[in-house]
């Protein structure tokens, strides 16, 4: 892969945060679904911590009623940080500091209604101010080695164009997804030539879905705002990337590494269990306990 230095193309990330997370009630009735914790971090440090992996600095969280607990999570909590200080906990103060490192940015705009993924976008336009830009969704949490995002960013370095994660879903969740059309252009690479929104099994074009990572030509914005709405009665950001298709090449990614839907709460699960394994301080103690309840379940079989 190639490994330019992206730090000038993409600069900015935007991160759609106003869902209401129904799917997770009554724990997200007052309680932002992306600050639902994996082990010992919500959903979206996660997905800021692999923005920043790949070299972006402007974070960009376009949020909604009762999510102000993202931006005190990435603001400085001064009585926290005194305590932790005064008492000497050294390690503790320098974790709380690293949430938000000196050189990074958060800003933040309001989506005044849920008009669907294409209208989040379209909030953070004036913020973008004309430049590519990433959309991470934190409800996909992604690892790969390198980061996701990184992956992404050194593709669009070398080829200049707007480009979206995808992977290969069982025929019969294409309804689920918004569904990727093309030719290869390389091993993992696919020329898209159509988009479709959560199509039936029996008319998608193909099982090669979008996954929730995205990197944008600022074209998209004129697209989205001039677009009717589409599945759902929403504003679809995959409307907008067809339209996009008409003026500009779009590619498709197979992306290296692997996806857990924390949207859902059997993802939320197998997230917590995969990275609570591998985790530095808990995961050799995890992994044993694991093991142990399994062999229990078995003799009492």
């Amino acid at each position: 892969m190639n490994t330019k230095n992206n730090d000038l193309l993409v600069q900015k990330a935007v991160f759609p945060v106003a869902g209401l997370g129904t799917r997770f009630l009554p724990a997200t009735k007052a309680s932002p679904k992306e600050m639902l914790a994996v082990v010992d971090k919500p959903l979206i440090q996660y997905a800021v911590e692999e923005a920043y992996a790949a070299g972006i600095r402007e974070m960009i969280f376009v949020t909604g009623r009762n999510k102000r607990a993202i931006e005190d999570h990435f603001d400085t909590a001064y009585e926290l940080e005194a305590e932790l200080a005064s008492s000497g906990k050294d390690e503790l103060t320098a974790l709380v500091h690293s949430i938000k490192p000196d050189d990074m940015d958060c800003v933040y705009v309001r989506q005044p209604r849920a008009l669907g993924l294409g209208h989040a976008v379209l909030c953070a336009e004036r913020l973008v101010r004309g430049e590519p830009f990433a959309v991470l969704l934190a409800d996909d949490l992604m690892i790969g080695e390198p980061p996701i995002m990184q992956q992404m960013t050194e593709l669009f370095a070398e080829h200049q164009c707007s480009i979206l994660a995808v992977q290969e879903v069982p025929r019969n969740q294409t309804h689920r997804y918004g569904i990727v059309k093309g030719q290869p252009q390389g091993p993992d690479l696919v020329g898209i030539s159509g988009l479709v929104e959560k199509p039936q099994p029996n008319v998608a074009p193909s099982n090669l879905a979008v996954a929730g990572r995205y990197v944008l030509t600022p074209a998209i914005f004129d697209l989205i705002r001039q677009q009717p709405r589409g599945a759902g009665g929403e504003i679809q950001l995959t409307d907008g990337i067809a339209a996009l298709l008409n003026a500009e090449q779009v590619l498709a990614y197979r992306y290296h590494g692997t996806r857990y839907d924390c949207g859902s709460k059997l993802g939320l699960m197998q997230a917590s269990v995969v990275l609570g394994e591998t985790h530095p301080e808990l995961g050799s103690d995890f992994s044993a306990w694991l093991q142990g309840r399994r062999a229990a379940l078995e003799l009492s079989a």
